[in-house]
């Protein structure tokens, strides 16, 4: 009788002990193994959420692109992953300025756009055959070239950003909204340099609306634009909504009927994206998209805005790079030489 008691007395306190260690765990979170997968508590990285940034690399202006990257690194500690999108013949030279480069400690994956892709859905124009190139389409298929994430940054080659890059990622975007845009009517400090160039804000500066095809759409041509160079984009809803594919419908359109006015605004680029996300994006902080600093070389904000600013994006003909172009000496406190010498900034001494 006493050896049975001393026995449910020992079976009672390893049932008290295990009930402890349970409740001990679950308090204070011990980290467990799951599939075989163990979580580095002494590498905080391993558990940052993973910022993808996209940006293409094209030939003869690859020195944009690392501009672009090299201000993206050097102001923000989160976990970024840049996506570098080229052309077959343009990836070896990109690797190797990065590898060669200070930029050899920023994670990057390069990845191969096929222009074939493109066949038959671009209409040739000769006014602007520079909005032509393939890499200029890119951001239509984000899903296709980008797996796995939830959310993703694109933004073009001509950018340079000026403040942490977690700040645009955390840009909330509504329910049923694939991208968010900045609207080229959101920024007052704008308008003036808009005037002044004789710039187009408007549906009216991108789309034909002598063409029944347009006026049928039923947007007013007074309608506010927005900038497709800097895209926070949610890889779900553009997948669920086939964007890509209302995309590739309005490209085909065009050829067919010479629908956007690419002489006036940004091109054939932009005008699809114009009429697929008409009334159906989020929008960016407008600091986050400080635009039109290529359209003019005489036209030029004040110092104080531009140290405000988040991100400026040379859009238009005047590149920083070339000559001759405005405020470029914010963008050439990013530039880092091209290692092989290939690409040179055009200066008025060079």
């Amino acid at each position: 009788m006493a050896l049975l008691r001393k026995i449910n007395q020992i079976l009672l306190f390893l049932l008290v002990l295990t009930i402890c260690v349970i409740l001990y765990n679950k308090v204070h979170k011990v980290p467990s193994t799951l599939n075989n997968e163990t979580i580095d508590l002494e590498n905080p990285e391993e558990m940052e959420e993973e910022i993808p940034v996209v940006i293409c690399a094209a030939a003869g202006r690859m020195g944009a692109t690392v501009a672009a990257i090299s201000s993206i690194y050097s102001n923000t500690d989160a976990n970024v992953l840049f996506y570098i999108i080229g052309l077959k013949n343009t990836i070896p030279h990109i690797r190797k300025w990065i590898e060669n480069s200070k930029l050899k400690e920023i994670k990057y994956k390069t990845v191969e756009f096929n222009p074939m892709i493109l066949k038959g859905k671009i209409r040739p124009d000769a006014s602007r055959p520079e909005l032509l190139q393939p890499l200029n389409f890119v951001r239509y298929y984000l899903p296709l070239l980008i797996h796995k994430y939830e959310k993703v940054i694109y933004l073009d080659d001509d950018v340079i950003v000026q403040g942490d890059i977690q700040e645009l990622y955390n840009t909330k975007l509504a329910p049923g909204h694939a991208a968010a845009f900045s609207d080229d009517c959101d920024l007052p400090s704008t308008h003036e340099m808009v005037r002044s160039v004789g710039m187009q804000n408007t549906y009216m500066g991108y789309l034909d609306y002598r063409k029944q095809t347009i006026r049928d759409l039923g947007i007013s041509p007074s309608t506010c634009s927005f900038n497709p160079g800097v895209i926070v984009a949610n890889m779900t809803e553009w997948k669920h909504q086939r964007i890509t594919k209302q995309l590739e419908k309005w490209m085909q359109r065009n050829v067919e009927e010479n629908l956007y006015s690419s002489t006036l605004g940004g091109g054939v680029a932009t005008s699809p994206m114009l009429i697929v996300f008409h009334g159906k994006y989020s929008t960016i902080n407008p600091l986050w998209h400080v635009r039109h600093l290529g359209w003019s070389p005489d036209a030029r904000y004040s110092e104080h805005f531009l140290q405000e600013a988040k991100l400026l994006h040379w859009n238009g003909r005047y590149k920083p790079w070339d000559y001759p172009s405005v405020h470029n000496d914010l963008w050439e406190n990013w530039f880092i030489p091209d290692p092989s010498g290939k690409f040179k900034m055009i200066r008025p001494n060079s």
